[in-house]
């Protein structure tokens, strides 16, 4: 793969990636607070929910989605009365990987919520605070370190994304085509030095967001 191909792929893998992430961000957030600090009838039901992308094939999700957003779809053209954009474009490649990134972004956080002592929550509470300034001014200062490796752990997740994304947004070059995808189609073609060029960059990536991930948690433990 020439090097300009490569900076289009890498360009769409990061536009991808950053897009998912924003996308799950409050998602992730609201259900890692829901399921640390809240006891309801259904709680089971919903972790089950929330971690069953992590058990099913990409290739399942992708599916899924595919039929969802078809023309003939829950959610296609002609449901709603016009195109959503997702099938085979960039869009449609972040909802793909958001969802397959969504379990870790939300067991991260909850972790991070189920660190902060509930009991400066309530002392917070007794002295006048709102249920909201509690948790903006207590609960997500204090949980800051492990919210930012959620994140990051999404986003990583979104960077090697490929089975949802393939069926999805399909492998199309300077548009849905991601890093993980590109590696496919160099070893089908049988370049392998552009394929180890890519393999290369995915563990650059890899290890530096795992290396930050853990500083950020560990960081999040010594002060719990």
């Amino acid at each position: 793969m020439a090097g300009a191909d490569t900076m289009d792929v890498l360009g769409v893998t990061l536009r991808v990636a950053a897009g998912s992430t924003a996308l799950l961000a409050l998602p992730a957030l609201a259900l890692g607070w829901l399921l640390a600090r809240r006891e309801f009838a259904g709680k089971s039901v919903l972790e089950t929910l929330v971690a069953l992308p992590l058990v099913l094939p990409p290739t399942a999700i992708g599916y899924l989605l595919l039929e969802l957003f078809a023309r003939r779809g829950p959610l296609g053209s002609e449901r709603l009365g016009f195109d959503p954009g997702v099938l085979f474009t960039a869009r449609g490649a972040t909802l793909a990987s958001a969802l397959v990134s969504l379990p870790l972004a939300v067991r991260t956080a909850r972790v991070a919520f189920e660190g902060v002592d509930p009991r400066l929550e309530r002392m917070g509470q007794s002295l006048g605070l709102s249920t909201r300034a509690v948790f903006t001014r207590i609960t997500l200062p204090l949980a800051r370190r492990g919210l930012l490796a959620a994140l990051l752990l999404g986003f990583s997740r979104a960077l090697g994304e490929f089975g949802a994304t393939v069926i999805v947004a399909g492998n199309i070059p300077g548009r849905t085509q991601t890093l993980a995808l590109a590696i496919f189609s160099d070893i089908q073609l049988g370049d392998t030095r552009g394929a180890l060029r890519l393999v290369g960059l995915c563990v650059v990536f890899a290890f530096a967001s795992v290396f930050v991930v853990e500083r950020l948690l560990r960081r999040a433990e010594s002060r719990s």
